[in-house]
């Protein structure tokens, strides 16, 4: 199994990533022997990937980190890097490689400070393998004056240091930062080569690794989560039922109370996982003393984590409403594709009935105005309007077509 495998769909940018990790080893062997280096390579010191959600961004990033890590004896024999077997792949992969730096945020945003740090570990020399690696997996999530810090990083990079940025689209990263990164795009993998890899990686049953890959629409980790979490399955049932409640005001304004209610819980249960532990771990380490009570000075910190774990519920409320706001997206578009005769197969099969019903009591441009309606309440919610105004003027809309 090579550090591609997980790679779906993506052949064209799994062969340019390939080419580039050849020439990477290749140039580190010759630095090595004290041989010069060649001067047409494939490879650079910061890359782009930018894709849909669910496209495999950040999987690419990491593979291709496994592949300029790779120390398999292989090598030599001519083979490729990215062996997936190797100590550096492997560590590389399960993200315990001490010079490769996964950064993902369950924050808002990314900060100066964090941005700082990054930058000052990209001028380290790498410690035990070929190449010092940043992967930034929300690059679209740095703020203006983070983004900055990070430009000047990647215009004047450290010799064995590579930055490898994660964002859904070019217009989600500064133009400063973009121009000097060669940029790959990933494309929404088939259903078909989804459900393969459920079938074969995680042993799904063939029928149920299908509809999950084909509601989902090719998105990866969340037709897995469909396929295996029965609560996932529940809540999603429970918005596809959406559509047909909002005959009425009050099941409009019910519709949306559920749904701001259900994000507003799936927040709740990550902080009962991760703030109580977080807080605790904390408090040990300022040296809290026996009853609770803290040390003088340590009020800012927990101050500070206070706040970091608000930013994240806030986050994780947010991003269960645009799982929710998507779901309602792809049932409108399943009506679309009935009342437009195509022949494209549905995504949410399951639930026919209800897409045959709304598709024959309601005309295409009422159709494309319920989409619209979907569109405009993510973008509120983008612009931090109160989560429940959103939906409730969303499910309105919804009723008025």
């Amino acid at each position: 199994m090579t550090v591609w495998d997980d790679l779906v769909g993506q052949d064209r940018v799994q062969e340019q990533l390939a080419a580039a990790a050849r020439d990477a080893d290749a140039q580190v062997t010759a630095v090595s022997a004290g041989e010069p280096v060649a001067d047409a390579s494939k490879m650079t010191h910061a890359w782009l990937f930018t894709g849909p959600p669910g496209s495999g961004r950040s999987t690419a990033a990491r593979a291709f980190a496994a592949a300029l890590q790779c120390v398999s004896p292989d090598r030599a024999l001519g083979g490729q890097p990215g062996c997936g077997f190797c100590d550096g792949c492997h560590t590389t992969l399960v993200g315990t490689h001490a010079d490769v730096e996964i950064v993902r945020t369950d924050l808002l945003s990314i900060g100066v400070k964090e941005t700082r740090d990054l930058v000052r570990r990209a001028q380290l020399s790498p410690a035990v393998g070929r190449w010092q690696v940043i992967v930034l997996e929300d690059a679209d999530r740095l703020t203006e004056g983070a983004g900055n810090v990070l430009l000047k990083a990647v215009e004047e990079p450290a010799p064995r240091t590579v930055w490898l940025l994660c964002a859904p689209s070019l217009e989600d990263v500064l133009p400063t930062i973009r121009s000097r990164c060669r940029h790959l795009t990933l494309r929404t993998p088939p259903v078909e080569a989804v459900a393969d890899v459920l079938i074969r990686r995680d042993g799904i049953p063939p029928e149920t690794a299908l509809a999950a890959a084909r509601a989902t629409q090719g998105h990866i980790g969340r037709a897995r989560r469909l396929a295996t979490d029965d609560r996932a399955r529940a809540r999603r049932a429970a918005v596809l039922k959406v559509p047909l409640r909002v005959e009425d005001v009050g099941g409009c304004l019910k519709a949306a109370q559920e749904l701001v209610d259900t994000a507003a819980e799936d927040a709740k249960e990550l902080a009962e996982e991760v703030d109580v532990k977080e807080t605790e771990d904390l408090k040990a380490a300022l040296g809290a003393q026996a009853g609770g009570r803290m040390p003088r000075g340590t009020a800012g910190a927990m101050k500070e984590l206070e706040d970091r774990q608000k930013r994240r519920k806030t986050r994780t409320q947010r991003d269960s409403l645009d799982l929710a706001l998507t779901e309602l997206t792809g049932f409108y578009r399943d009506v679309l594709a009935l009342q437009l005769g195509s022949r494209i197969a549905l995504a949410n099969e399951e639930v026919r009935d209800a897409v045959d019903r709304i598709a024959r009591g309601s005309a295409p441009e009422g159709t494309l105005r319920r989409i619209e309606a979907v569109l405009a309440c993510r973008e509120a919610l983008d612009r931090n309007v109160a989560p429940l105004l959103a939906v409730e003027a969303m499910t309105l809309a919804l009723r008025a077509g």
